[in-house]
């Protein structure tokens, strides 16, 4: 990257602050310092402009639809204006559903529940456990990790080609993987599986913050994607795409919002019309302010430039890598190999370290926040570490002792409003560490590695 492209990719950090920017944490060795927040694939800071455009919203909060007052017409505006902004966000056909949820999980969940009789599910054991787990309902076909995006798309293409073509079939596929930040083949697969007439679901919880996702484009039928990794709090998901397997299933959870009209039998029961729009499967009062958040982060990424946001990301992924290349202990996890495209998603094992040992020091004695463990991605981080695919080890919960193996992984991850400094340090405390070793002692407390007091 040139200089004026590195400014100028600077330049969009600038642009996206972040909530916690200036937020000071105390280290083991005494003082403080800046914390650098390097676990966005988990949870990603929210953007200081969603907090202020939540804060300006705050004192007009009322009910959502039906209701006569002035502030609920207001909110119900604002939930409707947010379900057009992510719609226009994601590049929805014009007769998609864009239905709110909780979380990718939950919009996967949903989606399961939505599945027509007899289907059959293929998904790669490369998925994190949102869109490994929900299908147990269907007949669901596990595929081996892919080396190649080429290879992806031929084992895709060889277990279509091997099912029952009357029957209907969904495959489910990631568009970035939360564990080595490696962008997957989604047009492709999208076009094998509409070849052999399956559908195709797209987790976008990594790839939606980082590139833009157009449903069109990519030729999917649904995507999902959660708020939280969106730099948008509170509690918000979505799932949109294609309206009549949604129409069609019963509703996903039973209740106001979600029915039409309801009336009493003369055997005594009650007789339900549910809705067919996306209310269907939003019963319950709706999060609003987690529906807003994410239209207002999604206005706020569009208006930055996917473009500026892409440069500047790869602009840290190169510095990232580069730093980690030089201390031979440390090996890099990766399925499609060191060119692969990426977003900023990165995980290691260091030789002779416990990971949860290694992050533990990370945070106490150098204020970095990072990820170790499984990841809500037990099979895929097995089948990267070589480790028995029947060892036990939970989500972040490593069990070894500082100085013995683990089988779990170290991650970091970034994205907009990571500053220079904070990989900087990542880096330099990544050498430091392997070369001299942490400078406190750890012990074991309830399954991680925490500083001995």
């Amino acid at each position: 990257m040139s200089v004026s492209t590195a400014a100028a990719a600077r330049t969009v950090c600038a642009q996206l602050p972040v909530l916690g920017r200036d937020v000071t944490v105390p280290l083991v060795t005494g003082g403080e310092v800046t914390y650098a927040a390097l676990d966005y694939a988990a949870s990603a800071p929210a953007l200081q402009r969603v907090w202020d455009d939540v804060a300006a919203y705050a004192p007009y909060y009322g009910s959502v639809h039906r209701g006569a007052g002035y502030l609920s017409q207001l909110s119900t505006d604002l939930f409707e204006n947010a379900r057009r902004t992510v719609t226009e966000f994601l590049d929805c056909r014009p007769d998609d559903q864009l239905v709110f949820t909780r979380s990718t999980t939950d919009s996967l969940n949903l989606l399961a529940r939505a599945l027509p009789a007899d289907c059959q599910v293929f998904v790669f054991e490369t998925e994190h456990h949102a869109s490994l787990l929900p299908w147990k309902d269907a007949r669901v076909t596990y595929l081996n990790a892919p080396r190649t995006p080429r290879q992806a798309v031929e084992t895709l293409e060889r277990a279509l080609a091997e099912r029952d073509p009357h029957g209907p079939a969904l495959v489910c596929v990631t568009g970035a993987s939360n564990v080595t930040g490696e962008l997957w083949p989604v047009r492709e697969l999208a076009a094998a599986a509409h070849a052999h007439g399956a559908r195709i679901v797209l987790d976008a919880a990594q790839l939606a913050p980082h590139h833009p996702v157009s449903v069109r484009e990519l030729d999917v039928d649904w995507v999902a994607f959660s708020g939280h990794k969106l730099y948008a709090p509170f509690g918000s998901g979505v799932l949109a795409g294609r309206a009549d397997w949604l129409v069609a299933a019963d509703p996903y959870l039973a209740g106001g919002g979600a029915s039409r009209k309801v009336t009493r039998r003369e055997d005594g029961g009650v007789d339900v019309e549910w809705h067919e729009s996306a209310a269907r499967h939003e019963a319950g009062s709706p999060n609003v302010i987690g529906a807003y958040s994410i239209a207002s982060a999604c206005k706020a990424l569009t208006e930055a430039g996917f473009d500026s946001l892409v440069a500047r990301e790869e602009y840290l992924i190169a510095k990232v890598r580069a730093g980690l290349a030089e201390v031979p202990q440390v090996r890099v996890l990766s399925l499609f190999g060191d060119d692969a495209p990426r977003v900023g998603v990165i995980s290691f094992v260091v030789e002779g370290w416990n990971s949860s040992h290694f992050a533990a020091a990370l945070s106490a004695e150098y204020g970095i926040g990072v990820r170790d463990g499984l990841f809500c991605a037990h099979p895929l981080v097995r089948t990267l570490l070589g480790s028995d695919p029947q060892t036990q080890g939970e989500c972040g919960a490593p069990e070894a002792a500082p100085g013995e193996k683990s089988l779990n992984a170290i991650r970091v991850s970034f994205g907009a409003g990571t500053p220079d400094e904070h990989v900087e340090r990542f880096v330099n405390a990544v050498r430091e560490l392997v070369s001299e070793g942490a400078r406190w002692q750890y012990r074991t407390e309830d399954g991680r590695c925490v500083p001995a007091v």
